[in-house]
């Protein structure tokens, strides 16, 4: 039989043993392992782009490799269904908009997810719009542009407008220009920017209200395609040689940018979205990720407090809402 001795001892060699396992029962403080930043567009756009300046950084931040993985279609919300179908612990962040979103979901009944079940951690800029124009479409002004449209619509013939799917922001700017302005225009949508582009220079599509990057300044240089205007209300240093759509007659008013961020599912933990948010700020001071932006002529962001991000994401919903019931936007 053992001793009282005995069995103290065999008690506190079981409690020593318990105690010692219960490292490796608590989770692994994030991130453990490399997490991935969803594009829900093609390789070779704006946004492809801006994930590939940010994901060093931030890698670097998080102490763990950031994986872009390229995902389009949808308007982009293939992708985000899918970081809605992965565990709300943090290892997949969608890298987005409204348009993705918000938009996506009024249009195509397929999608099944909702703006309010995500959560903006950080914003990293703005894209401006640029108004193309596939080089032999005989204007070189808006105002110009909309007199061709006009006698093409009565013609039966109506001018074309690219878009990056059914539903996108791009998609809502070519019909919201088709009201305002009374014109017959036929959209034509693609899966990403960079499909678009491809058919504006090939002269498949007429016009392209676009993300602006430095790559349409060269095109335009090149006599490639024709920038008719910026949808700025300023002139911005790096495309200051473009006239701004105030200028024109016709459509002083049509100014229109659109910012990008990161996302993650709602119900991921605080701490992990604190960890996120810590981490996609300090990118926002990289050098290396402002040069980039700017250099692909995004407005950069200032770094936001959560609490401001919450407001910013719960009224860029109700705006773009407000802007799709204004065009009467149907599901497709």
């Amino acid at each position: 039989m053992p001793t009282r001795r005995n069995l103290l001892l065999l008690a506190a060699g079981g409690a020593a043993a318990w105690c010692g396992a219960l490292p490796a029962l608590a989770a692994d403080p994030f991130p453990s392992k490399p997490v991935t930043l969803m594009v829900p567009y093609p390789a070779g756009g704006l946004s492809d782009v801006i994930a590939r300046l940010v994901n060093n950084p931030l890698s670097k931040a998080l102490h763990q490799p950031v994986i872009v993985e390229n995902l389009g279609g949808a308007s982009g919300a293939i992708a985000a269904q899918k970081v809605l179908a992965a565990a709300p612990d943090g290892y997949n962040v969608f890298q987005g908009s409204p348009n993705e979103l918000v938009l996506a979901p009024l249009v195509n009944p397929a999608i099944k997810i909702r703006s309010e079940d995500f959560r903006l951690v950080q914003i990293i800029g703005a894209a401006q719009i640029g108004f193309l124009a596939r080089k032999d479409l005989p204007v070189n002004t808006v105002d110009e542009f909309l007199d061709y449209a006009r006698k093409q619509a009565k013609a039966g013939k109506p001018v074309t407008y690219a878009s990056v799917g059914p539903g996108s922001f791009y998609h809502l700017l070519g019909a919201h220009l088709s009201k305002v302005t009374g014109i017959e225009m036929t959209h034509v949508p693609y899966k990403g920017g960079a499909p678009a582009t491809q058919d504006l220079l090939g002269g498949q599509v007429d016009i392209f209200l676009s993300p602006y990057g430095k790559q349409y300044a060269e095109f335009a240089q090149q006599g490639k395609l024709k920038v008719l205007a910026m949808l700025n209300t300023e002139r911005r240093e790096s495309s200051k040689q473009f006239p701004l759509i105030g200028e024109s007659r016709q459509l002083k008013d049509f100014t229109f940018t659109i910012w990008t961020g990161y996302f993650v599912r709602k119900n991921t933990p605080e701490p992990i979205v604190q960890t996120l948010h810590k981490a996609l700020s300090a990118t926002l001071s990289d050098p290396g990720v402002v040069a980039g932006l700017e250099e692909n002529s995004m407005l950069v962001a200032k770094p936001l407090p959560l609490s401001e991000l919450d407001k910013t994401y719960a009224d860029g919903i109700q705006q773009f809402r407000s802007i799709a019931k204004s065009v009467n936007l149907q599901p497709q």
